[in-house]
């Protein structure tokens, strides 16, 4: 072979996780939006557009800069050379992350023990790699999971062990089984991830009772909770939100991970993880969990863009750091739309009676969140998908993707996100239609 010739590789000469549906899952639904641009988009996770404002991103700079040179102290040039230099390896807007926290959740935290990430999927990852320190070890999971968790697990070689969900939210007799089963296989289970506020993809949560239960066996089994809570400010009614696992949490069983993707602006891609976990070396403690988290993020990507945590520092400055006061517009629209879609869904098919050979469509209604779950009679597979956007102009995603295995799920994920009322009354129209054809298709 010339040194001019082209070197050619084989997937098997690749890490084994890039064949993985859960990496590919993203990828496909992205391509399925890019062929059919025309389709009304139910399937997206993407926050509410309306609202974005060019103008605002500046503002927001400008405030935390005034508050570096104002509030904090930094002469000038030492607040430029703050937001335009590589950056600290943790982050810049951690110590407005622990008041944020203080003031929407209750939650007290040491500013130190916050590691500012690269969206919350940097987080994961961090948190994954950290935890995975040899063969034995595995991941518990809520399922259905969300499909960014379940990839990076994959990246560190992680196996991710499902646990049932149901209505609840999580199983906790099916948590503590798949423990015991972990661990007389000779396996150690180092952790659960959940989402017990309006979970992607299912929508459900988990009351205060089944956390405060969930912290109990957690302790019982010594083990960490992953923690995951993008959509938690995002409830449907003014009743009281139950608080976060992290508020409970007295024995820091639970590592919370954090994202400004839908309280702010996605495009800053600024999520964090609170890792308080003290950390124990052949000598002595050597300090929090989110230290040896910073040690992996400065071999990743080094530090997050210090000008994007800026425009996140300066819009909780703005808003006295509660995110709460300042997503009333976006909770607004969100719960409106997750009303007119369950109401749309009510409508279209009314008053159905179980039968043998054509069983019901059934839907979630979810307390707040992004997410309804569909369920009909028949498999949804990306096949599916594929001539729904097709042939009848709506898109959705397939529940298949949020499970780890084979086996054909009935059920479809709609999010409210990202659409207005009448595309939403378009979209239910359209998808209608599909599952109206469905359903003659399999009774025939």
């Amino acid at each position: 072979m010339s040194a001019a010739e082209p070197v050619d590789l084989t997937v098997a000469d690749l890490h084994p996780a890039l064949g993985d549906p859960a990496l590919t899952s993203m990828n496909f639904l992205n391509e399925v939006s890019e062929r059919y641009p025309a389709a009304v988009s139910l399937a997206a996770g993407r926050p509410y557009e309306e609202f974005f404002d060019l103008a605002a991103v500046h503002r927001h700079l400008d405030t935390f800069h005034r508050h570096l040179v104002d509030d904090l102290g930094h002469r000038p040039e030492q607040a430029r050379r703050l937001l335009l230099q590589y950056g600290r390896t943790k982050g810049i807007v951690h110590h407005l992350i622990a008041r944020n926290l203080a003031v929407d959740e209750g939650i007290t935290v040491d500013p130190e023990d916050v590691v500012v990430t690269v969206g919350c999927q940097e987080a994961m990852f961090l948190v994954l790699r950290a935890l995975r320190a040899g063969p034995t070890d595995v991941l518990l999971a809520v399922a259905p999971t969300y499909v960014g968790l379940t990839g990076a697990a994959r990246l560190v070689d992680l196996p991710v062990w499902p646990v049932a969900g149901g209505p609840t939210g999580i199983d906790l007799a099916d948590l503590a089984a798949q423990v015991h089963r972990a661990r007389a296989a000779g396996l150690r289970p180092r952790a659960c991830y959940l989402m017990p506020d309006f979970a992607n993809p299912s929508g459900v949560s988990i009351d205060t009772a089944h956390r405060q239960r969930l912290l109990d066996l957690a302790a019982q089994e010594d083990l960490l909770l992953l923690e995951d809570n993008p959509y938690g400010l995002f409830h449907s009614d003014d009743g009281p939100r139950p608080p976060t696992l992290k508020a409970l949490d007295t024995g820091r069983r639970v590592v919370y991970l954090g994202s400004f993707a839908k309280t702010v602006l996605p495009g800053a891609r600024v999520g964090y993880v609170v890792a308080d976990q003290r950390v124990a070396g052949p000598d002595g403690p050597v300090g929090p969990l989110a230290d040896q988290l910073a040690m992996i993020k400065s071999m990743v990507t080094v530090n997050t863009s210090p000008i994007a945590q800026a425009v996140i520092g300066g819009r909780l400055l703005e808003h006295g750091c509660s995110l709460v006061a300042a997503n009333t517009r976006e909770r607004s629209a969100y719960t409106r739309n997750l009303r007119h879609l369950v109401a749309g869904l009510t409508r279209r098919f009314p008053d159905q009676p179980e039968q043998l050979d054509r069983p019901a469509v059934r839907w979630t209604v979810p307390a707040g969140g992004f997410f309804v779950v569909v369920t009909v009679p028949f498999p949804v597979d990306d096949a599916l998908l594929d001539r729904s956007a097709r042939d009848y102009g709506v898109l959705w995603t397939p529940m298949a993707h949020f499970y780890d295995d084979t086996a054909p799920v009935r059920a479809l994920r709609l999010s409210v996100s990202a659409v207005t009322p009448e595309q939403i009354d378009v979209g239910l129209d359209r998808l209608a239609a599909l599952i109206t054809d469905e359903l003659t298709r399999w009774a025939g």
